[in-house]
């Protein structure tokens, strides 16, 4: 059986180094990781009193993962700017309850810069910002800055469909 529908000769999957994310309509710049997008269906143990002594498991609650995102340190702010929507050094009263959550899109680009999967994310807060890393004058590294993002849930985008490759 054919891995890829339109591709038929392709057997290899698309690498995880090609991705996109969005949020208010615009590419965000210069992220160089996204962790997984997972959930978990936690099980509900249950036992009728004249069954054996196995418990039967059924699907409970669903708990979507949160999303870390890095990216090096530049002059863009969009990390910093969702961030403070949460949380405010003018106390409470700084806080944005309107517009704190915000979709987003992680899209997914095959080879040739051609996207080839996207997922919708929904009702995204930041949870978590880390605006500088642990600075070490004897190392050799890019600082990063890191946003946690917490959801409520995932889905693929299924507009975005195997492209013909050439």
């Amino acid at each position: 059986m054919a891995q890829f529908t339109v591709n038929t000769q392709r057997f290899d999957p698309y690498k995880n180094f090609k991705f996109r994310v969005v949020w208010d309509g615009q590419p965000v710049a210069g992220i160089s990781k996204v962790s997984a997008l997972k959930h978990t269906i936690e099980p509900v143990s249950h036992r009728d009193g004249g069954d054996r002594s196995t418990p039967r498991l059924s699907p409970g609650q669903t708990k979507f993962e949160p999303i870390t995102l890095e990216r090096g340190i530049t002059h863009d702010t969009a990390f910093e700017e969702w961030a403070t929507k949460a949380y405010s050094n003018a106390g409470d009263a700084g806080v944005s309850l309107k517009d704190f959550r915000k979709d987003m899109t992680i899209e997914l680009y095959n080879l040739q810069g051609v996207k080839v999967r996207a997922w919708q994310v929904f009702r995204c807060w930041v949870s978590e910002f880390s605006a500088v890393p642990e600075l070490d004058a004897n190392a050799n590294a890019i600082a990063f800055e890191s946003i946690v993002i917490q959801n409520e849930g995932f889905v693929r985008d299924e507009v975005v469909t195997e492209p013909t490759e050439t």
